[in-house]
């Protein structure tokens, strides 16, 4: 159970991490977002699943378990209202941009 678990926590940094590098990678506010966005929810989620094994079957590892449904509701609201509040601020995407090639 330790391996999987392993597993389970190697997979979840692997997509925080890459999510980290769409900030810094990407040119303009939606695509940072949509990368972050699709990313730490699968790292997270991922994340407490390992943590969830190595607790194993007890009263705190089905609270952990219920912190991925919290999880999976609260992070792509958050990341819908952020953009929509970007849009509705007039923020526009990179390529249409003045002036930029």
């Amino acid at each position: 159970m330790t391996v999987l678990a392993g597993i389970f926590l190697g997979l979840g940094f692997f997509f925080i991490f890459t999510g980290a590098l769409g900030i810094l990678r990407f040119p303009d506010f939606y695509t940072r977002l949509h990368a972050t966005g699709k990313s730490d929810m699968l790292g997270v989620g991922l994340m407490v699943l390992g943590t969830a094994i190595l607790e194993g079957p007890t009263l705190n590892g089905l609270k952990i378990v219920l912190v991925i449904f919290v999880v999976a509701l609260a992070s792509p609201t958050a990341t819908h209202a952020l953009g929509r509040a970007a849009h509705r601020a007039g923020l526009v995407p990179w390529p249409a941009r003045k002036g930029e090639p």
